[in-house]
């Protein structure tokens, strides 16, 4: 099953949160998006596995993924073993994606830029042919290597290296994001106040969009990292402000 973009997250709501927009412009557009999470986020102080992977179900039926999985790697301990590198290896070599949008490199949770530099390393590995793996059935699976490796931004302001025009799909990433019922901002909850529990949080990935849009010369958008210098055939897609 060949998609075009695999978006990774250290946990469910990770993608939603931070790149939603896009994705769901991406979709419009016409574009096969799959997801993998690489823990249930079993250690957030809200909500519980079977809630949160009940959530991510629900969000990825909202945006219209092609595919969600779940690795099951351990919420935060992630390292960058040889294991958890081949259970991502399996899973590029699996979606083939051209792209691959993975957690900031640089972030509040030790998970986030961890779980970036893992990827990022897994991605370079499912290029190597002689590193062998085998898919659900236990046929071989051949070499894949993305073109390009993004990183999306999360809590910290990390200073994008573009940012992607999401005008028109603001609302549906906010749609999307409170499908983590648990998670977010709930005037109604008896559960304990974590620092994406309030409402000024929220409130806040509306003024993110609109700043980086200001920014950017659209009214709202997505910003990212690149690993490697990006070459342009033309300047039509070019949003100039």
């Amino acid at each position: 099953m060949k998609v075009d973009i695999l978006a990774i997250g250290a946990h469910p709501d990770d993608v939603e949160l931070s790149c939603g927009g896009t994705l769901a412009k991406l979709i419009d557009e016409g574009k096969t998006v799959a997801v993998v999470d690489l823990t249930e986020g079993e250690l957030g102080t809200r909500g519980s596995r079977e809630i949160r992977a009940s959530e991510a179900a629900e969000a990825a039926r909202l945006l219209g993924i092609s595919a969600r999985e779940n690795l099951n790697m351990p919420d935060g301990f992630l390292e960058n073993s040889k294991d958890y590198q081949l259970r991502i290896v399996q899973k590029v070599r699996k979606y083939r994606p051209d792209i691959v949008i993975a957690n900031a490199i640089d972030d509040r949770h030790p998970d986030h830029a961890k779980a970036a530099k893992l990827v990022s390393d897994a991605c370079f590995l499912a290029g190597l042919r002689r590193i062998e793996t085998a898919d659900e059935n236990g046929q071989a699976q051949e070499a894949w290597r993305p073109s390009h490796i993004f990183h999306y931004i999360q809590w910290k302001d990390v200073k994008p290296d573009f940012t992607v025009d999401i005008t028109g799909y603001l609302d549906k990433k906010i749609e999307v994001c409170m499908a983590y019922r648990s998670q977010f901002y709930n005037p109604d909850s008896d559960e304990p106040i974590t620092p994406i529990a309030t409402k000024d949080f929220m409130e806040s990935l509306r003024y993110r969009a609109q700043d980086l849009g200001r920014l950017s010369g659209v009214e709202h958008a997505e910003g990212f990292t690149t690993e490697k210098l990006i070459a342009l055939n033309n300047f039509d897609g070019i949003v100039v402000g």
